[in-house]
């Protein structure tokens, strides 16, 4: 199913099959590729395999952009436990919904780039952990395994290859914490989804004390591709370090909303204007959360901009999960913060004090400071409660709380200052954010 017109800038790399007649099934795959970059793979060595995808210059799609190619470097084949590979398909950050059009539009894909990732590490069994709000997915998903067991595609002796591979669904309960990949690990091990202190980390370390490799659904989707047609192709794509395309996911005050697959590094003005058909109702730009709501914010005047890992990150913000919102100048910035911060209080798994207490009060402080009744020490006071939160808990939670917060406040003070001495909200009936 398309949520969105496609873009003729779009490159279609992940998406190519969106919009085939039944382009979830096995033979609809088959008939364009499918598989292939499989077969060749059980040709190749490990190392020759890692190899590609090093020289792809992937970086992993959940939100870290660490390089894909050194992560599976780090998973040690000969240790004589059981390898796991595990597929994050959490999708939780607010702003972000392509994972799931990976899994509704074309199943197989992610499938095949499982297979190929253990091929890599020398692992013979998988797990999709699966939002437990995708239910309809879960079914989507179980219905492509079943296929490709019944064809050959998972199983042991796979297409006579030698390899064996089996892989399994498994339900999320609704938790944002669990996008976290030790709280994932707990959660499929069936404990209560907290995050783990690292080191050992997962690689070495993880599902049931196994090496494991854990990635999420656009990362193993892209594999297929940089096998098949060679990591080179798949690194010209984007700038230096950055290689490949990125589906991103754009909303909020924008024309033509959407999921678009992009070569990474699209410069994010000519994102909003030329793909996403520029701001809804001809309003101006005021800000854009470049990657998923746990990202700093961008003013306008700092949008001129390469969406790439690097450059984000010289511009102190991040590319994050692909979950780009665009934000119009009759948008409230203290409300927005009060709206994140509402979603990282209740999404808190309680395990650290700084973030159970630290989303908590800030939640509280921007509700008093919106309802008109804040005071001017509070705009320093809600800077520092979200820098004393920073790098001082298990996992980024805290930190994907803070960030935002931070940003806003710092950028955008005339804000806050027009909602002192009792001042109603000056945005109160302005249009609400569409926020995918």
């Amino acid at each position: 199913m398309l949520y969105n017109e496609p873009s003729p800038l779009e490159v279609k790399i992940l998406t190519k099959r969106f919009g085939l007649a039944n382009s979830e099934s096995l033979d609809t795959y088959l008939a364009t590729d499918g598989y292939k970059a499989f077969l060749k793979a059980v040709e190749m060595t490990p190392e020759q395999i890692i190899e590609e995808v090093k020289a792809s210059a992937l970086r992993g799609r959940g939100g870290a952009g660490f390089p894909t190619g050194l992560k599976w470097s780090f998973v040690p084949r000969t240790s004589p436990k059981p390898k796991y590979v595990i597929i994050n398909a959490d999708e939780s950050e607010p702003g972000t919904c392509k994972d799931r059009l990976l899994m509704e539009n074309d199943p197989h894909q992610l499938i095949e780039g499982i297979l190929i990732a253990g091929r890599a590490v020398d692992s013979h069994k998988g797990y999709i952990y699966i939002r437990g709000e995708y239910r309809y997915l879960i079914e989507a998903m179980d219905r492509a395994i079943a296929e490709a067991y019944s064809r050959g595609y998972l199983g042991k002796n796979i297409r006579g290859t030698g390899f064996d591979f089996d892989l399994y669904t498994h339900t999320g309960a609704g938790a944002y914490e669990c996008g976290e990949e030790t709280a994932l690990l707990d959660s499929i091990e069936g404990k209560r989804g907290i995050p783990r202190m690292k080191p050992p980390f997962p690689a070495v370390v993880g599902a049931w004390q196994s090496p494991t490799l854990l990635s999420n659904v656009e990362t193993f989707s892209a594999i297929p591709a940089i096998i098949r047609d060679g990591g080179a192709a798949f690194a010209a794509l984007g700038p230096a370090k950055n290689g490949g395309t990125r589906l991103v996911c754009l909303s909020g005050h924008i024309n033509k909303p959407g999921v678009y697959e992009l070569p990474v590094g699209f410069n994010l003005l000519r994102m909003i204007y030329e793909v996403g058909g520029g701001m809804r109702n001809g309003k101006k730009l005021k800000a854009v959360v470049p990657g998923g709501s746990s990202c700093p914010l961008l003013k306008a005047d700092e949008c001129d901009i390469s969406m790439d890992f690097d450059s984000l990150a010289k511009a102190k913000s991040m590319l994050g999960s692909g979950g780009t919102v665009v934000l119009d100048e009759d948008t409230c910035m203290v409300k927005f913060a009060q709206r994140i911060m509402k979603f990282y209080a209740h999404e808190s798994c309680g395990w650290c004090i700084p973030c159970r207490e630290g989303t908590n009060w800030l939640k509280k402080t921007l509700d008093r400071f919106h309802s008109g009744a804040g005071q001017k020490s509070d705009i320093p006071l809600i800077g520092e409660l979200s820098k004393n939160m920073l790098g001082r808990t298990y996992c980024a939670l805290g930190d994907a709380a803070a960030m935002p917060t931070i940003s806003i406040v710092e950028k955008f003070p005339e804000d806050f200052e027009a909602h002192l001495n009792g001042k109603p909200c000056p945005y109160e009936h302005s249009t609400e954010l569409a926020m995918a």
